[in-house]
C-alpha cells in the first residue's frame, strides 16, 4: 500500500474518532451545564478539545451556547466537529478507490449536515442534545458501515490503528482534565454527579454502575478508564487494539520499522497492564497520564516516518 493512501485512512479514522468524542463530550456537558447552571464551567472541555489560551477559554467558559457553537461549526475553530469532518471527507475523498462506496456516502452524508447554513441557528435556538443526537448518529453509522463493508486488508488496519490510538489519548486527556479540578486527590470529596458526568461523557457510566456498587470513587473511576480490558475506551483496551492491527502490517518489506514501532506499543502495554490503581496513585496520576500521553504521540511519531513518509 502506497504511504500516502495509509496516511489518508489513518487520519480520516482519527478525525472521525476525534469527531465522535467531541460530540459526546459536548452533549453530556451541556446536560451537566443544565444541572448546575451556577456552578457549571465549559473551561475543562475548552482545554482538551481547542488550542484557546488560557484567558481566551476563561472568557468563554460561561457561554454555553458560545462554546456549542464553536465547538460544533465555529470555522476559526481547527478542532471544531465542522473542520475535522472536513478534514475526514477531504482524506476519505483522497482514497476512494480503498474505501467503500457506502463509507464514502456515509462522510459525505455527514459533511453536509454539519454544513448546513441552519447549523448555527439550530444551536442557539433549538435543543442542542437533539441536534448533538443527530450528528452522533452520522458518526456512529459512519463506524458501523466501515466495520461491516471494509475488506480486512492492510487499509483496515491503519484506520483501526488510526481509531484506537486517538481514542486512547482522548480517555488520558479526559482523565488528566478533570482530575485536575480536585488536584489529583483520589480522597478529595466530590459531588458524585461530577463523576458520573465524566464516565457518560466516555459511555462509561452504565458499566461502571455495574462493576462497581459501593457508589462513585475517584479510585474506581481511575481503574475503569485506565485499566478496565472490558471498557472499549480505557487505555489498556485501545492499546491492545492498536497492538492486534498493527502486527497485522508484519512483512518482510519493513522488517526494521516494524520491529522498532512494534518494541514501542508492547513496551507502553506492558506499562499500562501490569499498572494497579494503587500504582498509578502511587507513582502521580497526572504524571502516569502525562507519560501514557507522550509514550501515544510518540507511536504516532514513529508510524508518520515509518509509514507515512514524514521526514
Amino acid at each position: 500500500m502506497l504511504s500516502r493512501v495509509a496516511d489518508s485512512l489513518y487520519w480520516m479514522s482519527r478525525y472521525m474518532e476525534r469527531t465522535d468524542g467531541i460530540l459526546r463530550t459536548l452533549k453530556i456537558n451541556y446536560a451537566s451545564s443544565q444541572d448546575d447552571i451556577q456552578e457549571f464551567s465549559w473551561k475543562p472541555v475548552l482545554q482538551i478539545f481547542t488550542f484557546l489560551s488560557e484567558e481566551e477559554a476563561n472568557a468563554m467558559a460561561y457561554d454555553s451556547r458560545g462554546v456549542l457553537e464553536y465547538m460544533v461549526v465555529g470555522k476559526d475553530n481547527p478542532n471544531s466537529v465542522l473542520n475535522i469532518v472536513t478534514q475526514a471527507r477531504e482524506n476519505g475523498r483522497s482514497v476512494q478507490d480503498h474505501i467503500t462506496k457506502e463509507m464514502w456516502q456515509c462522510l459525505n452524508d455527514f459533511y453536509h449536515a454539519v454544513r448546513d447554513e441552519k447549523m448555527a441557528q439550530l444551536l442557539q435556538k433549538d435543543d442542542p442534545i437533539t441536534i448533538l443526537d443527530n450528528l452522533l448518529r452520522y458518526g456512529l453509522l459512519y463506524c458501523g458501515t466501515t466495520d461491516v463493508t471494509m475488506a480486512r486488508g492492510e487499509g483496515n488496519s491503519f484506520i483501526n490503528i488510526g481509531k484506537y490510538l486517538e481514542r486512547a489519548i482522548q480517555s488520558a486527556d479526559i482523565l488528566d482534565v478533570k482530575f485536575s479540578d480536585v488536584y489529583y486527590d483520589v480522597n478529595k470529596t466530590t459531588d458524585t454527579t461530577y463523576w458520573k458526568y465524566l464516565l457518560m461523557s466516555i459511555s462509561g457510566y452504565e458499566l461502571y454502575l455495574k462493576t462497581y456498587r459501593g457508589g462513585f470513587e475517584a479510585k474506581n473511576v481511575v481503574e475503569q478508564v485506565v485499566l478496565n480490558d472490558k471498557f472499549p475506551r480505557s487505555l489498556v483496551y485501545s492499546i491492545n487494539r492498536v497492538h492486534r492491527y498493527f502486527e497485522r502490517l508484519k512483512s518482510e518489506r519493513n522488517a526494521s520499522d516494524f520491529n522498532q514501532i512494534d518494541f514501542m506499543i508492547g513496551k507502553f502495554k506492558s506499562k499500562v497492564q501490569f499498572s494497579t490503581s494503587n500504582s498509578i496513585f502511587q507513582e502521580g496520576l497526572h504524571n502516569f497520564l502525562n507519560e501514557s500521553k507522550t509514550g501515544l504521540y510518540d507511536i504516532g511519531t514513529a508510524l508518520g516516518k515509518s509509514y507515512f513518509g514524514y521526514s
